[in-house]
């Protein structure tokens, strides 16, 4: 442990310390043991409390000390097991505690940790308090993947501080398929705010021509897009946040909070008017020029990316490279793969390349819809997570809303979302109704095919298993949009290659 990284912070006032603790609630993940050490009365307790009490989103979580018992375990947003080792007779005693089964579903936050260093992984966050006249100081010393954690969290501590949010609660709201992070945040006065969290990564392997993935497929690297975006919607009439700070460099954004409500009943069910109001929200999108230089501000535009045939292309080999491996067993072979990417350079040419083009939000599901029953029309409706926005094939986001990734929407909601949509766009001009349900079935099958292999990349890559549970619901999405006469070339090839699609 002494080589690694070392932070010293100063805690004026308790607090301060209690601020802290809230604030490592936001940077610890399974697997990390937490060491808090020093004198009695150095305050080891109050971060212990604070930690578990924004762990638990519950500031009157009673959190007894563990001196007698030696451990208390909390089932939180992440398990935590609380290790007091004042009174350990021995330290070989800490075995029978629990220690390793606490760090392999969750975290170790372990108050004297001196009494079994050994014991402890030699990776552990230590941090030592320390009186310091009326207050106090830490000295946080950690390996530098969690030192780089909480490096984060302080930024983001010190950001809302200049921003006018200081000594604000902090509260873990979302994490998402990509490195980005949610907070709510909530200050002794005035509206709650939502933190987007969104640190800059460095490129990934290659994967095309020489460039990483997000470049290929054209995914958004910095916040400029999100900032552009929501401008834009809000102009048109739409709901989106409103984005309040931004730091461009940090990757920290501060966005109006729209609340909590989604589209779902309690029991995890579509809720019909909140789908349909939705697909209203996407007649208006479609009904509006289509803008592609979009400013920022201060003299920054925005230009919206093609969703191109390599774009296209590049996701949909997500199914070949990532779902059919693991679904058989074998990768696909060299003529399987010519085989597949030619299919869908056909579909492209032959039937994308005259289709109806517009603002695709990307993401339109369930998870990025909130409901705002005090607002009215179509403000009810609350759109997030789009920074990701191309122009493309304007079916693309109604594919993505009938075929909610993350929950089944009943048959007879579906088609009345697709009679809605159809005569929406019917009422608002001229509209190619043919050709846009051919359209919707090549997208739907496309994001399918992504999809399918996106699950099995989370799991695999990612270490994020718990998207699998998707993939009997994708499968049927993509068994739908093959019935189209366009897409027979795609259904042969699966069934060529061994996948075995349910009847939709």
């Amino acid at each position: 442990m002494n080589s690694a990284p070392t932070l010293r912070l100063g805690l004026a006032t308790e607090a301060a310390s209690m601020q802290l603790g809230e604030d490592l609630a936001l940077a610890l993940k399974v697997g990390d043991c937490l060491a808090l050490s020093g004198d009695l009365g150095a305050g080891k307790s109050t971060i212990a409390r604070s930690l578990l009490r924004a762990m638990a989103d519950d500031s009157d979580l009673e959190v007894p000390s563990p001196t007698f018992t030696l451990v208390q375990s909390y089932e939180l947003r992440i398990p935590i097991a609380h290790f007091d080792l004042y009174r350990l007779g021995d330290a070989s005693e800490l075995d029978e505690l629990g220690l390793d089964e606490a760090l392999s579903a969750g975290i170790a936050l372990v108050e004297w940790p001196e009494m079994a260093q050994e014991l402890l992984p030699p990776d552990r966050i230590r941090v030592h308090l320390a009186q310091d006249g009326a207050g106090r100081t830490a000295e946080i010393e950690a390996p530098e993947t969690q030192m780089k954690r909480i490096r984060r969290v302080l930024a983001i501590r010190a950001f809302l501080d200049t921003h006018g949010y200081g000594g604000a609660q902090r509260r873990f709201l979302t994490g998402d398929a990509s490195i980005r992070a949610y907070e709510r945040v909530m200050p002794s006065a005035g509206s709650t705010v939502i933190l987007m969290d969104w640190p800059k990564m460095p490129d990934g392997p290659p994967v095309l021509d020489g460039k990483p993935y997000p470049k290929v497929a054209h995914l958004a690297e910095d916040a400029y897009p999100f900032v552009a975006i929501a401008r834009y919607l809000r102009g048109i009439g739409l709901c989106a946040p409103e984005v309040l700070q931004v730091d461009y460099d940090q990757g920290i954004l501060l966005i109006e909070d729209l609340g909590s409500e989604g589209v779902l009943d309690d029991d995890g069910h579509p809720i019909p008017e909140r789908y349909l109001a939705a697909v209203a929200c996407l007649a208006r999108l479609h009904s509006k020029p289509v803008q592609q230089d979009i400013s920022v501000g201060a003299g920054i535009v925005h230009h919206v990316p093609e969703f191109d045939p390599t774009a296209i292309k590049m996701e949909a080999r997500l199914l070949l490279d990532w779902y059919l491996p693991w679904f058989r067993g074998t990768p696909a072979t060299e003529d399987e793969r010519q085989d597949y990417l030619a299919t869908w350079d056909r579909l492209i040419t032959d039937h994308l390349s005259g289709a109806e083009r517009h603002l695709l939000l990307r993401d339109l599901h369930s998870p990025n819809i909130i409901w705002r029953p005090e607002a009215a029309g179509l403000s009810r409706v609350g759109l997030i997570d789009f920074q990701d926005s191309m122009i493309g094939p304007t079916a693309y986001d109604l594919a993505s809303l009938v075929q909610d990734a993350r929950v089944d929407v009943p048959e007879a909601l579906s088609q009345q979302m697709m009679a809605d949509y159809l005569a929406l766009r019917h009422a608002s001009g001229t509209f190619d109704e043919a050709a846009f349900l051919k359209s919707w079935s090549i997208m739907a099958a496309q994001r399918n095919c992504k999809l399918a292999g996106l699950w099995v990349r989370l799991k695999q890559r990612d270490g994020k298993p718990g998207y699998m549970k998707h993939m009997p619901r994708t499968l049927r999405h993509l068994s739908t949009a093959l019935r189209h006469p366009a897409l027979l070339p795609l259904r042969e090839w699966c069934h060529r290659s061994g996948i075995e699609l349910p009847e939709s």
